[in-house]
């Protein structure tokens, strides 16, 4: 008994290093572990933001899950401390391969069955299982090494999962994401993660393993890694199954800039489609029902200086520009990737009436948030041609922060529009961007078209993350004084402006958020389908 006491509190001698040697290791091995650990979790929460949508909600439930299942884990891990050393070998086998594969697995479920949510819950649940079991384990292998308090080990490896956390959780975006991919990065961390955990086992704590649990080890752990290496080498592969399977046949472009995944498909400028992380934004069949409906409203009245933020593939740009007298359009796109295709791109800018060639359009490359800050310029007009509120994540690009430094730059007279979403399948979202323009000290004038028109047919491959075909389009017109004042567009073929019943609908959709302001008549312009 006093023989085993030893061994369990420090038991060095049977190690093939220093006891000083050995703990380093262990806490490297931490280091490691801990930087993998971490990668795998925002690969989830941004792969499922991708397929999903919704950033917030799907963060909430990877980590949520994870981390009730990390408490899991470490109860579990008490059944295996007896034998430490193999058990962590075949735990990190184990996560090497469940985290390294997941984002391919993941994103193998959205493109083939339409669904990845399951695969999210359940992939969440297995890595926080298995990482949760780290920590226990770890925990009697570094007393195996050195005589230790308990106290003082517990901080020594808090302190190097912690620091692990932090450069894992940095090299996601800046150096995993841009240079190799989602898919690759994940593959890459993973077989990280096994050399590391089977390289501290069977050497550290060889003379601890039977010849069986030694032969297993190996060939488990070269099994992964070479699992983990011909998915890599097959992956722009199954990448171009993968999108071919979620756009169709006619994919032309597909690249991963530093901002989004940016999807060119269709061969002409009448089938043309572009997709932006996954979600359809530009279909050639029916966009000019969006553009018109976005831009012309907010045009009547004073209009020289124009300023569009987003629209970067240039097609609002193209509705501004049919009006002589605007003298300069000023488009601010964060990717500067999109503005290069609209530019470059046959179809595209065939599409936008190659808009980036008028010399009144000046095209800048930046957050619009930022540059709004530092601009010091006045507008007569603002298009803000951005995604979809409900599943950007931009969500500081419909703030009312936002809005009052749009409110800032407006002249006098000047208009605003936003894009605010479906007001009919999400009610919630469209007014509580409606009540941002108005806390940024804006008066307001909802209004809507509908969406896709009967007989429009939208193949899977036209749908890509985005869903459904909209059912409408729901924009909110604002400007400095009262609604209805000339130059609000009280005389601009404006689609359907929202009555009182729906004004009433929509202030019980935001939860009592109070509505102020003149409610407006409806209007109907025959160019945007009278049977609204």
């Amino acid at each position: 008994m006093i023989d085993q006491q030893v061994s369990l509190r420090g038991g060095a001698a049977r190690l093939p290093v220093r006891p000083r040697t050995g703990r380093f290791l262990v806490l490297a091995a931490v280091f490691v572990c801990a930087a993998c650990g971490l990668v795998y979790e925002l690969e989830l929460v941004a792969l499922a933001s991708y397929l999903i949508g919704d950033s917030v909600t799907q963060a909430s439930v990877v980590l949520s899950v994870m981390v009730f299942a990390m408490g899991i884990g470490s109860l579990l891990a008490k059944r295996i401390r007896c034998h430490a050393a193999v058990g962590f070998g075949l735990i990190e086998a184990a996560l090497a391969l469940i985290g390294g594969s997941s984002a391919l697995v993941l994103y193998a479920s959205f493109a083939w069955l339409g669904e990845s949510q399951y695969a999210l819950v359940g992939f969440s649940l297995a890595i926080g299982v298995l990482i949760g079991a780290e920590i226990p384990l770890l925990m009697t292998l570094i007393q195996r090494v050195d005589r230790q308090d308990a106290g003082g080990a517990v901080a020594d490896l808090f302190a190097a999962d912690y620091v692990g956390a932090l450069v894992g959780g940095l090299a996601f975006p800046f150096l995993l994401l841009p240079m190799l991919g989602q898919l690759t990065g994940a593959l890459l961390t993973g077989a990280v993660n096994a050399a590391a955990g089977g390289a501290l086992v069977l050497w550290v704590f060889r003379r601890d393993l039977t010849p069986g649990s030694r032969r297993l080890l190996v060939v488990v752990n070269v099994s992964v890694i070479a699992v983990l290496a011909t998915a890599t080498v097959l992956v722009d592969d199954f990448e171009q199954a993968a999108r071919r399977a979620v756009y169709g046949d006619q994919v032309r472009v597909a690249v991963q800039t530093g901002v989004q995944e940016v999807v060119l498909t269709g061969t002409d400028r009448d089938s043309l489609g572009l997709y932006l992380d996954g979600r359809l934004r530009v279909s050639a069949r029916d966009e000019h029902r969006y553009h018109e409906a976005l831009v012309h409203p907010a045009m009547d009245g004073p209009r020289a200086r124009v300023l569009i933020l987003g629209g970067g593939d240039g097609l609002a740009a193209r509705e501004v520009l049919r009006y002589g007298d605007v003298r300069s359009v000023t488009l601010v796109e964060i990717d500067p990737a999109v503005t290069r295709l609209a530019r470059t791109d046959p179809a595209l800018s065939e599409l936008n009436g190659h808009a980036y060639r008028d010399p009144r359009l000046t095209a800048v490359g930046a957050d619009a948030f930022t540059w709004l800050r530092a601009d010091h310029h006045r507008y007569d007009v603002v298009i803000s041609d951005l995604p979809d509120p409900g599943i950007t994540a931009s969500t500081k690009l419909y703030s009312a922060e936002f809005y009052g430094l749009v409110a800032e730059a407006l002249a006098p007279r000047g208009r605003l529009v936003v894009h605010a979403g479906p007001p009919v399948v999400r009610p919630r979202t469209f007014w509580t961007v409606e009540a941002s323009v108005r806390a940024g000290g804006l008066a307001t004038r909802p209004y809507r078209i509908p969406g896709r028109p009967s007989g429009f047919t939208a193949s899977p491959d036209r749908l890509g993350a985005g869903g459904r075909p909209p059912e409408d389009w729901g924009f909110v017109l604002a400007a400095a004084g009262p609604v209805g004042e000339p130059g609000l567009g009280a005389g601009a073929p404006v689609p359907r402006s929202l009555g009182e019943a729906e004004l009433r609908e929509g202030a019980r959709a935001a939860d009592g958020l109070r509505l102020t302001g003149q409610v407006p008549s409806t209007l109907i312009h025959p160019r945007y389908w009278e049977e609204t």
